[in-house]
């Protein structure tokens, strides 16, 4: 088996996944894409270190991903399984339909609410996610024993929770596989992103053959409404833009610093008011890790403070833990976004502030 630190090695693993065959249900590319944010957010100081996953930060990861999915897209609710059937899916779609007061705001504040509905359904996504596809995501033919590239999965596949519990409620990533996993991430979530919206468009063909936007409504940009984020940045921080200072008199933006295309992060900590010109010419480019730093320098408390007063998650924690697995795993060169019309390559001094 070839080191797991060889990104071309891991990278063709990963990919069978996804040519392997046809998916009766997206389960197994929520994981992948939940493992690959996760693996970007826990980059170890070494490289070939293993790394320990949380199952429970796993499977609220899931959940996210199925929880603006499970809305009805022109009326209709899509199925994510051939038969239209599964038990993640409609455990998720029940917490929608349950807490009905927040439908229109980020799951991350469902879970700051700590209801009893979201913790019901945690549980059962994740029995769900070791039962099936954490035991089956790894096996690339249909018989035989095969090497694991990734984890260790040979004592799921169950519903105990006392065996979950025995394995200290974790999967561990095998040695260098985390940082080879981060250092895929910008090729591979895209790729995870197109064959979901395949399967999707498969198995609702009287629906989408002539439909609407379908990669959109999965992973657009229409994420939440982030009117009262910018109202209360401004407030706070006053009403010029982030980047450039120019007095933002109309066309306000709230723009996610760390792109929301590489690590999907809608805490206050990552998110900004600029002004249009910036928002357009940063796009979804990586910034200078100055831009980050100013980001976090606006303050833990201040900002948590902040996110309390509007009902919002901060994710600070986040921000700083993705900032650290992006910027350390990019190779010499890369380009990053200084500023309008102002590309420069990324240094390692750039990023010595991430420790």
């Amino acid at each position: 088996m070839p080191h797991p630190a060889d990104p071309l090695a891991l990278g063709q693993q990963l990919v069978a996944i996804i040519e392997g065959g046809r998916r009766t249900a997206t389960y197994k590319l929520a994981v992948l894409m939940a493992l690959l944010d996760l693996a970007v957010e826990s980059v170890p100081d070494n490289p070939d270190a293993a790394v320990d996953v949380d199952l429970d930060d796993l499977t609220s990861r899931v959940i996210e991903l199925y929880w603006r999915q499970m809305r009805p897209l022109d009326g209709h609710l899509l199925r994510q399984s051939t038969d239209g059937r599964g038990v993640i899916f409609a455990a998720v779609s029940d917490l929608r339909a349950k807490v009905t007061t927040h439908r229109t705001q980020g799951l991350d504040l469902v879970v700051a609410y700590e209801s009893e509905h979201y913790r019901a359904t945690h549980a059962v996504v994740k029995r769900t996610l070791v039962r099936y596809p954490l035991k089956l995501l790894q096996n690339l033919t249909s018989g035989g024993e095969q090497d694991r590239f990734l984890y260790d999965d040979s004592w799921m596949g169950t519903d105990s929770q006392g065996r979950v519990a025995d394995h200290g409620n974790k999967l561990t990533l095998f040695p260098g596989v985390c940082v080879t996993l981060a250092r895929l991430a910008p090729l591979l979530k895209p790729a995870f992103q197109l064959a979901w919206v395949d399967d999707v468009r498969r198995m609702n063909k009287n629906l989408l053959d002539e439909g609407p936007d379908l990669a959109h409504h999965l992973f657009g940009a229409d994420r939440v409404s982030l009117q009262r984020v910018g109202d209360a940045l401004t407030d706070r921080f006053g009403p010029a833009c982030f980047y450039c200072d120019t007095m933002l008199y109309r066309q306000r933006h709230v723009d996610h610093v760390l792109p929301w295309s590489r690590v999907g992060i809608d805490g206050l900590a990552n998110l900004v008011v600029s002004c249009q010109g910036c928002n357009s010419s940063k796009s979804d480019r990586l910034p200078a890790p100055a831009h980050v730093k100013r980001a976090l320098d606006r303050g833990e408390d201040t900002l948590d403070g902040l996110a309390a007063e509007i009902n919002w998650p901060s994710q600070y924690d986040r921000v700083l833990a993705a900032g650290h697995g992006l910027y350390s795993t990019q190779p010499a060169g890369t380009p990053i976004w200084q500023g309008r019309n102002h590309i420069t390559s990324l240094g390692r001094v750039d990023i010595n502030w991430l420790g």
